[in-house]
C-alpha cells in the first residue's frame, strides 16, 4: 500500500503564491507518474499537472506560465508551485500517483486533498 499526504493548501490573495507537497510512503517502488488534480465545488475534476520519473512535465493550459510542478525522487515528494494565483483557481488540490508493480499491474493512489481559496 501506498500511503499519500498532501499540505501547503491555504488562503492567499489573487496574485499571490503557494507551494504544495505531495509525500508517498509505503510500498513506493516503480512511481512512474505524480500529478496533480483539483476539483471546485460543483466542477468536475480536472488534471492540473504531472511529471514523470524522467522529469517530464504537462499542464493544463489555464496554469502555464504560472504553476510550476516537481519531484525528489529520493523523497517520493512531489511539489507544485503556484504563482499568480486567480480566484478561479481555487479548489481543493489532490496528489495523486502511478505506480507500476514488479508484475506490470498498475495502481493509482489518491491523497485527501488540501484546499487552496484565492481571494480577489
Amino acid at each position: 500500500q501506498v500511503r499519500v499526504v498532501e499540505s501547503g493548501g491555504g488562503l492567499v490573495q489573487a496574485g499571490g503564491s503557494l507551494r504544495l507537497s505531495c509525500v508517498a510512503s509505503g510500498s513506493t517502488f516503480n512511481i512512474e507518474v505524480m500529478g496533480w488534480y483539483r476539483q471546485a465545488p460543483g466542477k468536475q475534476r480536472e488534471l492540473v499537472a504531472t511529471i514523470t520519473t524522467g522529469g517530464s512535465t504537462q499542464y493544463i493550459d489555464s496554469v502555464k506560465g504560472r504553476f510550476t510542478i516537481s519531484r525528489d525522487n529520493a523523497k517520493n515528494t512531489v511539489y507544485l508551485q503556484m504563482n499568480s494565483l486567480k480566484p478561479e483557481d481555487t479548489a481543493v488540490y489532490l496528489c495523486n500517483l502511478k505506480r507500476r508493480d514488479t508484475d506490470a499491474t498498475v495502481y493509482y493512489y489518491w491523497g485527501q486533498g488540501t484546499q487552496v481559496t484565492v481571494n480577489s
